[in-house]
């Protein structure tokens, strides 16, 4: 019998030492992942139940600056690939650097027939307010002002401007009916919850260098396998086909734009 006293003890010691073993990591991924990025850590989750992947979404550049000062983040996911390459010079890295994606641009509006919208229309007096992501720390606002700057449109439009902190803020600003037309990222766009209340027109990317998107996993998160296996997947069929699906150009291929 003292042995079948001592059973329930011995499987809750199990339980806890399991629980103990149970990896997390962080990940800090752009803001136009979100959508992509939570449905790949969700079938990511479904073949790997050993461990937890949390993720915090915002602007790359000022995750770039967060991780330089000791932020808690195993792996980076950037919207441009030359920031978690300079987190590899100053030996901030764990891995070699990885392109994942191109990312795009569009203008985008539920208000406006953004179909219809080019560059050259945000000119119009009738658009008071429009929204793109900060070009100080955020690619897409990188890209955004190259393109504005590209087509004579910076000067013309500079006062009408609303500066998001990263894309998702961007686009939401739009949603709120505090800007009429947004800069923002394909990958929102295509976003179901997005896209039943607008259309968008995608941005030649003639007018812009290329959003090259790639992550590295950190040096705290060097050590951590579950880093390892979450990075490996994001090459697998499953995560390129969930990312094709939100509009991402995948790396080697090329835009039809």
């Amino acid at each position: 019998m003292k042995h079948y006293k001592l059973l329930p003890l011995a499987c809750s010691f199990l339980l806890l030492t399991t629980t103990a073993q149970a990896e997390k990591i962080m990940v800090a991924a752009a803001a136009d992942l979100k959508f992509a990025m939570d449905e790949i850590v969700a079938s990511f989750n479904q073949t790997h139940s050993h461990g937890e992947v949390q993720v915090v979404y915002g602007s790359s550049g000022k995750f770039h600056t967060q991780i330089q000062q000791g932020g808690p983040y195993d792996l980076y996911f950037s919207a441009d690939i030359d920031y978690p390459r300079e987190l590899a010079k100053l030996g901030l890295a764990g891995s070699e650097v990885t392109p994942y994606a191109v990312g795009r641009i569009v203008l985008w509006s539920n208000s406006l027939d953004a179909t219809k919208l080019t560059l050259e229309s945000l000119a119009d007096p009738k658009i008071t307010r429009i929204a793109m992501a900060n070009p100080k720390h955020a690619p897409y606002g990188k890209r955004a002002e190259e393109a504005l700057r590209a087509t004579g449109l910076w000067e013309k439009v500079e006062e009408k401007l609303v500066f998001g902190e990263n894309i998702a803020q961007t686009a939401q600003f739009v949603q709120t009916g505090n800007a009429q037309v947004g800069i923002v990222a394909l990958s929102l766009a295509l976003n179901p919850q997005i896209s039943k209340d607008g259309g968008y027109c995608l941005i030649p990317d003639k007018f812009h260098k290329p959003l090259e998107q790639g992550y590295v996993i950190t040096r705290l998160g060097a050590e951590k396998p579950l880093a390892k296996s979450f990075a490996g997947y994001m090459q697998s069929a499953s995560a390129r086909t969930i990312m094709v699906r939100y509009g991402f150009v995948l790396p080697n291929e090329t835009t039809e734009k």
